[in-house]
């Protein structure tokens, strides 16, 4: 969770909303990312999406069973979704975003009957670190 703050940490200081995503298999890295919507011009560009696109690619797999997602942030709906589909094995994330989360919050996408894959979850790892990023960005937005 370490490197995804220290990702969620420049994605804010490049006018990015601070969110970090690293998916781990056993010890071995296969993606980090940060959120980039705003530098891609694209809404799907969030750390979730990009670190599971990315491990994918270096798994050369269509799958990452067996693998954990680290992320700063409760992933929203398009996120959960990928990560239901990549058959992720952990889901580990900091901060609760009862807004748009889609993971305790919102549409708990993996407690629907028509999800067919539920990771399992572990919730607010780190999150006063997380939580102290986000709203320090917000707050100097305003």
């Amino acid at each position: 969770m370490d490197l995804a703050l220290a990702l969620a940490a420049e994605a804010a200081a490049l006018g990015e909303a601070p969110v970090g995503a690293v998916v781990m298999e056993g010890g071995r890295l296969l993606a980090a990312e940060r959120n980039r919507m705003q530098a891609l011009r694209d809404p799907t560009a969030h750390a979730e999406m990009l670190a599971i696109r990315a491990a994918l690619a270096r798994r050369g797999t269509g799958r990452l069973d067996g693998c954990d997602l680290y992320v700063t942030l409760e992933p929203c709906a398009m996120c959960a979704g990928a990560i239901a589909h990549a058959r992720l094995r952990r889901l580990y994330f900091a901060a609760e975003d009862v807004k748009a989360g889609a993971v305790d919050n919102g549409i708990r996408l993996f407690d629907q009957p028509t999800c067919h894959h539920r990771p399992e979850i572990i919730s607010g790892l780190s999150a006063a670190r997380a939580e102290a990023l986000l709203v320090d960005f917000f707050r100097r937005l305003r």
